[in-house]
């Protein structure tokens, strides 16, 4: 028989593992097949800080059933993956999350799909990315945002999600089988690391290759010609014609999202945010969430949302002992990110300041204007920092009108450095208003978050995509499926891989 019991409630400082704590507790002596499904912190009682368990075994103790929190096992049911019946190979334009997990579930169906990146793979795209970090030489189509793994690769791993879907286990097995820690498929705020991602992309590469897949890094998808019997995708090192064209573009590739505006495809205007990163130290952070329990438990998480009267204002995209990226894709501009690796060892913790912006605050003739209101802010910062340093400012200034005039005891990560400035030069008036209002309520909710020495960071500009490519329930239009997060329908790392693996099964309905 196997059991699962819940709330397994282990005080942080015991050094005791979930078997022996059941052994100790319920007398259990015929544990087999031991698994833990589950493992998140309870920190609300500062003074009893727990580790809390859902586990799962098999047990010839049927008296266990008694308890309110047992109950019989039932394991998860493995995913079959349907068969791709046509001799068209399809066409992915995009490795990030969507295009990735998209191409990953066409391969396995013996579709043999064809990957087009803009970027490199993700060895070249690293040295790209720290020659941009030391000598301030941005390759535009391969940096943190472009390049085989998307946005994702370099921002931690999150794989937290508000979606309950079966298939996101197998996004996880998956993770697990390329070289993610196995600790992902129980934790309840899950995460790879930015160091093991790299490892874990190049494995999914290879997968997908051995299958019949087929790779072109370094070729950009530049335009499409249609008709009725196929569509012929063009890049610039030649073309691909095929029936099913999956666009797992990514939140920034504005060039080629203005290409499908011009060529028609219907577009919406929608949400996003911008704001700031907030940094403080790791330790104190862990100190504000688990007091004297903070020597015992990784990295402290955090994540708030406060409502505004005219919007919300919340922290994205958490990196525990992280750092803050240079997250740029144009030459004069600044975008700030987060990152950490898997230990999450770094000296600070960091989080997007988010402030949500509406159609109304940007829409002039096109729902294009929202990347223009983005690359507004991010050329401001540009040019008020100066040499790619990013436009900055202390909390305690910041919420009263003035600038700091040296850094205090927070030093910040931002790899090309900092200006100390005022960041209404940056942001507009009603994200400034919005992010001092949110601060003050957040630090009600976490009464020392409007740390005085905290960094703010501007500008957290690229969270998701202004714009919805309008597709039908078939995730399509036309031959055209646009997918993940660049077309409006996922934001982060799951639900982009999620909405890649759904709608290249919708495709096969088809064929």
């Amino acid at each position: 028989m196997k059991i699962k019991i819940s709330n397994v409630k282990i005080l942080a400082n015991q050094n005791i593992t979930p078997i022996k704590y059941l052994k100790i507790k319920y007398k259990i002596n015929d544990i087999k097949d031991f698994k833990i499904l589950r493992r998140s912190i309870d920190a609300r009682d500062k003074e009893n800080v727990y580790l809390v368990y859902t586990v799962c075994f098999t047990t010839n103790n049927s008296k266990l059933l008694k308890l309110k929190n047992a109950s019989i096992y039932e394991p998860e049911k493995d995913f079959i993956y349907p068969k791709w019946h046509s001799d068209d190979r399809p066409v992915v334009v995009g490795f990030g999350p969507a295009g990735m997990f998209c191409a990953l579930t066409l391969a396995r169906s013996n579709a043999r799909p064809i990957i087009i990146e803009r970027g490199s793979e993700v060895e070249k795209r690293s040295q790209d990315i720290e020659n941009f970090y030391q000598n301030k030489e941005l390759n535009e189509d391969d940096n943190v945002l472009f390049g085989e793994g998307g946005a994702g690769t370099f921002s931690d791993g999150k794989l937290t999600t508000t979606l309950n879907d079966p298939i996101i286990k197998q996004i996880l097995k998956d993770f697990v089988k390329f070289g993610a820690n196995e600790e992902i498929l129980y934790d309840a705020m899950p995460h790879i690391g930015s160091d093991v991602l790299r490892i874990v992309v190049k494995n999914l590469r290879e997968e997908i290759i051995s299958l019949g897949g087929e790779i072109h890094f370094n070729t950009k998808f530049i335009d499409y010609k249609e008709n009725s019997k196929e569509i012929e995708a063009i890049t610039t090192k030649g073309s691909f014609k095929t029936k099913h064209l999956f666009l797992a573009l990514g939140h920034s590739a504005y060039d080629t999202i203005s290409m499908l505006y011009n060529k028609g495809l219907k577009m919406e205007a929608k949400s996003f945010s911008v704001g700031v990163r907030i940094e403080h130290e790791r330790e104190y952070i862990n100190k504000l969430q688990y007091a004297s329990f903070a020597k015992y438990l990784p990295a402290a998480y955090y994540k708030m949302a406060v409502h505004l009267e005219e919007r919300s204002v919340y922290t994205f995209c958490m990196c525990p002992g992280g750092y803050v990226m240079a997250t740029s894709n144009n030459k004069e501009s600044i975008v700030t990110n987060g990152m950490s690796n898997y230990k999450r060892d770094a000296n600070n913790s960091n989080a997007a300041l988010l402030v949500e912006i509406n159609p109304s605050d940007y829409y002039i003739s096109s729902p294009l204007d929202g990347f223009k209101f983005q690359h507004d802010i991010e050329h401001k910062a540009y040019l008020t920092g100066g040499n790619f340093k990013a436009p900055a400012n202390l909390v305690k200034e910041f919420l009263i009108d003035e600038v700091a005039e040296n850094i205090r005891s927070v030093t910040p990560s931002y790899p090309h450095g900092i200006k100390l400035c005022d960041l209404n030069e940056v942001l507009p008036d009603f994200v400034i208003k919005a992010l001092k209002e949110g601060i003050i309520k957040m630090d009600a909710k976490m009464p020392g978050f409007n740390y005085k020495d905290a960094i703010l960071v501007a500008p957290e500009t690229r969270s998701s995509s202004p714009v919805r490519i309008n597709r039908d329930s078939n995730h399509k239009v036309g031959m055209i499926y646009p997918i993940g997060e660049g077309a409006g329908y996922a934001g982060g790392i799951t639900s982009s891989a999620l909405d890649g693996i759904k709608s290249a099964i919708l495709s096969m309905e088809e064929v």
